[in-house]
């Protein structure tokens, strides 16, 4: 009898393992195609429930009956010489084709080392019940880590291969976050890999929420890539309303991470009746965050659609309407900006018109991208030229004066918004919208043009209290907001009924004047003696403007005024006395150096001096000119310096000589410091002309380097020497000259 040995080697390359079901499948396929066996496996024509038929009797002639038989062995034997050992004896008692090669299908499934190891676990989607090659199997957890590390390297190929031969694994939510390969994509900000995988999915599976109810749509929101938002939104508009768990639309998401552009281009698709919906919070939990964000234009633009949510709560998140947000924000406001002279006069020269401003009626829209720059040359270059311009602003200053004006437009276009629209409430409305409540903390805060803007609309809260019966002015001296104080000088007939005013402890303006400052605006002032002086600015301004009847006031501790002023900065007159000994000292010591160095450089003349007549020898030199003039200024002011040092430690540090006596002989002392040492220079760089006789590449590198402590002195000291005598002599902190705004 002649008999057939078979390899497996000319079947498949590999034998079957748990890590090559879908090679091993694939050759064995073939094989049993090209020696016509593979309908044993797929019988034609069959249905499922006929798929061992052939391990069941046959009722054929008996002819039929053996080659049935002898098919289905051949069939069999080639699979189960194909399979490794410990796979095989899984098999060995099946003695049908087709039964054997089901279970190898599910024995792979179950026990490949990919599931044992699997980090990344699956949940089911709701609607998928296929199993089987071609399909993942949810329930018995398919290999989905590879999917996710596809996706989140962003290697479309690797995942467009998986997606092949498991099509379902498109919608499988991946434990822990239950994240699709989408969620996935999209978190990790690869845009090739969503704009695939959108175009595989349907418009119900990229409404997948994952465990924190988050759409695709809202990851990438929170990424902040736009063209990625507009590839799913083009795909399912609803996109944009779905919530998380949270409370937070898209667009919200958008407005926390500060992503302007994406901000922009979802505001402008999501439907302004769904952020205006009566019953729910979406509008104002929005305002609330593009505010906090200064993404301004875009709520500026919402207000003028809803200006009720100017005073709408959000109830999930405690004081967020609009108008209370908007008071916490000072630095959206130029009474809060403390800009520098030069930095001023920029401002200053920024036209209002150049700032874009939303229209009253035109909601935002966004440009169509469609149109592609790179297209047209004259579109590049004019790009690679604004480019060049905002970068070069950028390094000057400019164009971060240009946005701090930008944001203070804006937010007083947001709050006249908010106002008119208060305006028209009653006194019922003003208290459920909290105006009071925003408004005091507007004064805290030093907010001028909030203060007036709000009054204008609401104008009982000029008399308003806090909850300790302070009123506007009364507020604005507790909490140091000097701005906000002066608005009291563009008042007339009201200035006498509020100078009498006390608050709940009987304390009055001037009491209030006279404790101690808060400490956030005592750190905004250098030196403690500096901080001294402005208390007492205060304590004499607010004097200035009372009753004298009222002065000897006492309140509920029975104190007076100036009683509780001493109480209140015996701590800050120790610390006042000891910052201003310490500069005191460390000037002195530096002073009788210069003093000593000048003094000897005198009697040590470069050249020497004539033996018979004990003259210098280039007294007649130009050079020698400046030499003596700059040692004799020099020595003449580091005198005058250490005597004002001198001055300042043996001074008896009262109260009142914080205010004028102690600043003026610090500015004087450091004023001669510095032109003593400028001098010293000077002399120096005059004796090396003088000793090197022209040799100008020796002289200029040492000039330059003998203006580095000048430099360093002036970048060190200077600053805090303008401090000074800006705050002693210049024009004040309070606008005496304001007119009447009221």
């Amino acid at each position: 009898m002649m008999t057939t040995n078979i390899s497996p080697s000319s079947i498949v390359v590999e034998v079957l393992r748990d890590d090559n079901y879908d090679d091993w499948s694939a050759c064995m396929k073939s094989y049993m195609l090209a020696q016509d066996l593979w309908d044993f496996i797929e019988p034609a024509g069959h249905h499922e429930g006929d798929q061992e038929v052939y391990s069941k009797p046959i009722d054929h002639q008996e002819g039929d009956s053996k080659a049935l038989r002898r098919n289905n062995a051949a069939a069999l034997h080639a699979i189960q010489i194909s399979c490794a050992p410990y796979i095989l004896s899984k098999i060995r008692s099946i003695t049908s084709a087709k039964v054997a090669w089901d279970a190898l299908a599910n024995l792979q499934q179950q026990h490949s080392p990919s599931h044992k190891e699997q980090t990344v676990e699956t949940e089911p989607a709701e609607d998928d019940e296929s199993q089987g090659s071609g399909s993942v199997s949810y329930e018995i957890n398919g290999p989905l880590l590879a999917l996710y590390k596809h996706a989140h390297k962003g290697d479309w190929d690797a995942t467009k291969n998986y997606l092949h031969q498991y099509p379902n694994a498109k919608k499988a939510k991946i434990k822990p976050y239950g994240r699709t390969a989408l969620h996935v994509a999209a978190c990790a900000g690869h845009l090739k890999v969503v704009e695939e995988l959108v175009k595989m999915m349907s418009e119900e599976e990229l409404e997948i929420q994952d465990n924190h109810g988050n759409t695709a749509l809202s990851s990438a929101a929170i990424v902040g890539i736009r063209k990625m938002a507009e590839c799913l939104v083009s795909k399912n508009k609803n996109l944009v309303t779905f919530v998380n768990e949270d409370g937070r639309i898209p667009l919200v998401e958008a407005c926390i991470g500060s992503h302007k552009d994406m901000a922009l281009y979802l505001y402008s698709v999501t439907p302004i009746e769904f952020l205006c919906r009566g019953n729910l919070d979406y509008g104002s939990r929005f305002l609330k965050n593009a505010i906090a964000t200064q993404l301004l234009d875009i709520a500026l633009d919402f207000l003028y659609r809803c200006p009720h949510f100017a005073t709408r709560t959000d109830e999930l998140v405690l004081k967020s309407k609009g108008l209370s947000y908007l008071s916490d924000m000072p630095e959206t406001f130029p009474s809060e900006d403390r800009l520098a002279l030069w930095q001023q006069w920029i401002y200053s020269c920024i036209p209002k018109q150049s700032i874009a401003t939303t229209d009253d009626n035109v909601r935002i829209s966004m440009p169509d991208q469609s149109l592609s720059e790179s297209k047209n040359i004259i579109l590049q270059v004019s790009s690679k030229l604004r480019g060049f311009a905002i970068n070069l602003l950028a390094f000057l200053g400019i164009k971060q004066i240009y946005d701090l004006k930008k944001i203070h437009m804006y937010s007083e276009k947001i709050l006249r918004c908010m106002c008119e629209y208060i305006s028209t409430l009653d006194y019922e409305g003003h208290r459920q919208a909290d105006v009071h409540g925003a408004f005091h903390n507007a004064v805290k805060n030093g907010m001028v043009e909030f203060i007036t803007e709000v009054i204008k609309a609401c104008p009982h809260l000029m008399i308003s209290g806090d909850d300790n019966s302070r009123n506007l002015f009364m507020s604005s001296i507790a909490n140091r907001q000097e701005k906000v104080f002066s608005l009291f000088y563009g008042l007339e007939a009201e200035r006498a009924g509020i100078v009498s005013l006390v608050d709940r402890s009987g304390n009055t303006l001037l009491h209030l004047a006279a404790k101690l400052s808060p400490p956030s605006q005592l750190a905004r002032i250098s030196g403690a003696a500096l901080q001294m002086q402005r208390e007492l600015q205060w304590y004499k301004e607010v004097e200035s403007i009372m009753n004298p009847v009222l002065k000897e006031n006492l309140n509920a501790n029975t104190q007076t005024a100036r009683e509780l002023f001493t109480s209140d900065h015996k701590d800050l007159v120790v610390k006042g006395e000891q910052w201003m000994k310490e500069a005191a000292t460390s000037c002195t010591v530096v002073g009788a150096l210069i003093i000593t160095i000048m003094f000897t450089v005198a009697f040590t003349v470069p050249g020497g001096n004539v033996q018979e007549t004990g003259y210098p020898v280039l007294k007649d030199e130009k050079s020698f000119t400046v030499f003596i003039v700059a040692d004799a200024l020099s020595l003449f002011s580091s005198s005058t310096s250490v005597l004002m040092f001198l001055g300042i430690l043996t001074s008896r540090y009262a109260e009142k000589d914080f205010l004028k006596s102690l600043p003026k002989k610090l500015i004087i002392g450091l004023s001669t410091l510095f032109f003593s040492i400028a001098t010293m220079m000077v002399t120096f760089c005059a004796a090396l002309i003088i000793m090197l006789d022209g040799r100008l590449k020796i002289i200029i590198p040492i000039v330059l380097l003998a203006t580095i402590p000048v430099t360093f002195f002036m970048l060190l000291q200077f600053p805090l020497l303008v401090e000074i005598f800006v705050s002693t002599y210049g024009p004040g902190i309070f606008n005496r000259n304001m007119k009447r705004w009221y």
